[in-house]
């Protein structure tokens, strides 16, 4: 239901029927009085024209009378019932899996060997921005993290869901920021730590480097294995040359060790469409599940009626009052 009036106890309205039916099952009220016999009753009786009952007098309510105390019990009855504002729905996605993304900053990543949207030839890095802010784009109902890493490693941005923030970011990182050289071990052990905050069960990471791993305190390997020990997936993207040498070399069978320990995969990209198409091809193997919390807010309106029982309650006292006072009108016959 996307919005209207809703009552939270709609069976109490069974009640509004109530006096009428007690009217009909419950004997009339009587009160006795003092009375005077009169000698000249029946004759005066007779003269007027009218014919009494027996030794009683039923003193009827006035119909605005009734209609009123009806219109109080009514009011009462719908204030019970509380009359509820249903406001339209708020929507708000819950995060499913904690996503961590480690990208390679070393000098190499500055290597003008890769193409952009306009078939322009740019660096490795600003390649690899532009096809993960798409990638980021459809990140909805995940919690994204990014580290960056060079000679050393560092948080970029914490898990969250502010994917705008993770864009920013992730556009204001520059090659050699993180130092030159390429800690790939370091980097996955920032994420394990990273991860042992995280109250998810489904934790990903997808790490993009394009160099050799020779500065890290911790292997790659064994950074791996502790990986698959905290349930981590990690998939790996390489982006440089096989055939190179020293730093900037692609260690693959390095990168591909540690993604098959961890239960993930390992992609070389040589231009920026293959790199397009691994991350599509990660975001098919790696299916988000997306869980909504939905909640409707509702407005209490149970104050109307009751407000309105309580004036016309004291407004009907106050005309009673006048009536029944010395110097008021008696339409009692």
């Amino acid at each position: 239901m996307i919005g209207g009036l809703v009552l939270a106890y709609p069976a109490v309205l069974l009640l509004f029927p109530a006096p009428l039916l007690l009217r009909r099952v419950l004997p009339v009220y009587r009160e006795d009085r003092r009375a005077m016999r009169l000698p000249w009753f029946e004759r005066v009786a007779t003269l007027s024209g009218q014919d009494p009952a027996g030794a009683g007098a039923v003193a009827r309510m006035p119909r605005w009378q009734a209609a009123l105390l009806l219109l109080l019990w009514g009011l009462l009855v719908l204030a019970l019932a509380r009359p509820q504002l249903l406001e339209p729905p708020l929507e708000r996605l819950v995060p499913t899996r904690d996503l961590l993304l480690l990208v390679d900053l070393s000098g190499s990543m500055e290597t003008e060997d890769f193409t952009n949207a306009a078939s322009q030839r740019v660096e490795r890095l600003r390649a690899v921005k532009e096809v993960l802010d798409d990638f980021l784009t459809d990140r909805q109902g995940d919690r994204v993290g990014l580290v960056v890493f060079g000679t050393a490693a560092f948080v970029q941005v914490p898990f969250t869901q502010d994917l705008e923030a993770t864009r920013l970011l992730l556009e204001e990182a520059q090659v050699r920021m993180a130092g030159p050289r390429t800690a790939f071990g370091d980097a996955i052990g920032l994420a394990i730590t990273l991860f042992d905050r995280s109250e998810l069960e489904k934790r990903v990471v997808i790490a993009l480097t394009d160099g050799n791993d020779t500065g890290s305190r911790i292997p790659p390997a064994e950074a791996a294995r502790i990986a698959r020990d905290s349930d981590i997936t990690i998939h790996v993207v390489g982006v440089g040359d096989p055939t190179a040498v020293g730093e900037e070399l692609l260690d693959e069978r390095a990168l591909r060790d540690v993604a098959q320990t961890t239960g993930g995969r390992y992609f070389h990209a040589e231009d920026r469409d293959a790199l397009r198409q691994i991350y599509a091809e990660l975001d098919r193997i790696d299916v988000r599940e997306v869980e909504t919390l939905r909640h409707q807010p509702r407005s209490e309106l149970y104050h109307w009626p009751l407000g309105s029982f309580v004036f016309l309650a004291l407004l009907f006292f106050v005309l009673q009052g006048r009536r029944e006072s010395p110097g008021g009108v008696n339409t009692h016959g």
